[in-house]
């Protein structure tokens, strides 16, 4: 439950980095700055608690330092004979204490302890004596030799002493006393450090409070600065979407001198310009399909004409001597040349503007491809070509325009004889349950990758001093490309220069139907063992197959 959660929620964060331009410069600026704060942070923090440590010991020095002077002058005010008893040095012992504990004024507390230093013999000794709440375990022994062998100077070690509240930190100040008749004692002072630590303890505090605080604010600020700067830069860029989605008027809005103002008039003055010369191309185009549109209608009458009247001729050459029965099949042959251009700009026109529509009906697919290669048989024969018809899969009934698929195929097997060189042209349907595709390749001399680019362009030719054998208008590419997409299909084409052309239309098999991979993949398959048919054979043994 907890890794998903947190899977969930680094997915977000990831999206919000990746999308959000507001939330990675603050989040940048906000860890830099923690970082910063952080380094800064600490460096105070330990610079105060060694200030307030030195001061400390400082005063620890000095108090202990007095402290040791106070009981030597008490212990030396006594006649150094031996007939000081012990009674009197014990009274001495017991006024050094008390004037010890009275002369500091550690605002923690201070314990005491007067020890006999080991390895002596003396007349007299007196007792050790401590405080009550003298902590033994601060006196180590590593402390009682330091003081016993450096009887000159006060020695220290840092400490833990055990209070209530836990353990708190103090300091031990060991140092050495003289008594008459009794030899050697050490005095030790322990001072309880817990009011420095609660400053120290304080003072991080507020220091961490600080630079949170800090970074808090300076992650507001950087918020309020990022709105003020990513909120235009926004604005222009949703305005820009809008506009490339076609809302040409869309601009935005501009206030003040600075920068962003600049860019704002600057884009608006951009998007003027464009909108203007894309309007200008618009109507250069609606002007242009209006003047062919109006143009082919207009000489659908005169071409009337022309053709009843080379019909007549044509029908008559065989009254005429050689020259004009030429002249006569010329002007037949040329007035149908025409006459399909005229009838391909008209549907080029109805494309533009629109205007098409797709009189779909279930249609024998594969009867439909014969037919067209049946058609086509004599004019590939003619160029030295021969077409076969390689029917495969059982979904070949598909919801087409018949009459639409019939031009895409009358143009491809034109195509392919065209530039065929006289070698096989293989026609291959196939389909799926969503698809059915149909294949014309040809084996002649292909196309650079350039020219494989545009050619579905319209009027563009690869060769342009290359003679057109079959009389195309250089339209029949570019109608079949959206005779396909009209279908809610694909026209595609692979060609390589010596090996050949391929193409490969794509249609789906019901009405708006969608089409998830096409049957036939667009570079030709790896040839293979299969036999190659004639076209009546082929025909023979590839009958409309239909899956109920």
């Amino acid at each position: 439950m907890f890794g998903s959660r947190w899977r969930t929620l680094s997915r977000r964060v990831l999206g919000l980095w990746r999308t959000s331009l507001e939330f990675r410069t603050i989040a940048i600026t906000v860890l830099l700055c923690g970082i910063a704060v952080t380094v800064i942070g600490a460096s105070i923090s330990v610079s105060i608690g060694t200030n307030i440590y030195q001061q400390r010991r400082q005063q620890i020095e000095v108090e202990s330092q007095r402290a040791t002077v106070l009981a030597q002058s008490i212990f030396d005010s006594a006649t150094a004979t031996e007939d000081n008893n012990q009674v009197e040095l014990d009274s001495l012992q017991n006024q050094a204490q008390s004037a010890i504990l009275s002369s500091t004024s550690s605002p923690g507390g201070t314990s005491i302890a007067i020890l006999r230093t080991p390895g002596q013999t003396t007349a007299q000794t007196i007792q050790n004596i401590a405080s009550p709440d003298f902590p033994n375990a601060a006196v180590s022994p590593a402390l009682r030799k330091a003081v016993a062998d450096g009887a000159d100077r006060l020695h220290y070690q840092p400490v833990s002493l055990a209070t209530g509240q836990g353990q708190e930190p103090g300091l031990a100040v060991g140092s050495t006393l003289q008594v008459p008749t009794a030899g050697q004692y050490e005095l030790y002072l322990v001072y309880d450090l817990s009011d420095a630590q609660k400053t120290l303890d304080f003072t991080q505090q507020t220091l961490a409070i600080g630079s949170m605080a800090l970074v808090l604010l300076i992650a507001v600020i950087t918020y309020v600065v990022v709105r003020l700067v990513v909120g235009p830069i926004r604005v222009a860029a949703e305005t820009s979407q809008k506009i490339a989605a076609g809302h040409l008027e869309e601009r935005i809005p501009e206030a003040g001198q600075d920068v962003i103002a600049t860019l704002g008039r600057s884009f608006n003055g951009m998007a003027d310009a464009m909108q203007r010369q894309i309007e200008q191309l618009a109507d250069l185009s609606r002007m242009q399909q209006r003047f062919v549109s109006d143009v082919s209608h207009e000489l659908r009458t005169p071409l009337t004409t022309i053709r009843l009247a080379g019909d007549m001729l044509y029908d008559n050459r065989a009254t005429f001597d050689a020259p004009a029965a030429r002249t006569a099949e010329l002007l037949h042959t040329q007035v149908d040349r025409f006459e399909l251009l005229l009838g391909d700009l008209l549907e080029i026109s109805r494309f533009d503007a629109g205007a098409v529509e797709l009189e779909t009906e279930p249609t024998a697919v594969v009867r439909l491809v014969e037919e067209s290669v049946e058609e086509f048989g004599p004019l590939a024969e003619g160029a030295g070509s021969v077409l076969t018809v390689d029917a495969r899969g059982g979904y070949f009934e598909a919801e087409i325009d018949p009459r639409r698929v019939r031009r895409i195929l009358r143009n491809l097997l034109g195509n392919a004889i065209e530039h065929g060189e006289g070698e096989p042209i293989e026609v291959t349907v196939d389909s799926n349950a969503e698809a059915v595709a149909i294949a014309v390749e040809d084996h002649g001399s292909g196309m650079r990758p350039e020219h494989v680019e545009r050619v579905f362009d319209r009027f563009w030719r690869a060769d342009p001093s290359r003679k057109r054998t079959i009389g195309g208008t250089g339209l029949g590419l570019s109608i079949s490309r959206e005779d396909a997409v009209l279908h809610g299909g694909r026209l595609e084409v692979w060609s390589e220069v010596a090996r050949g052309t391929r193409f490969v239309v794509t249609l789906p098999r019901v009405r708006n139907g969608a089409i998830m991979g096409s049957p036939l993949t667009v570079e030709p398959p790896e040839p293979d063992d299969e036999p190659v048919t004639d076209v009546a054979a082929s025909m023979r043994l590839n009958e409309p197959r239909r899956v109920p």
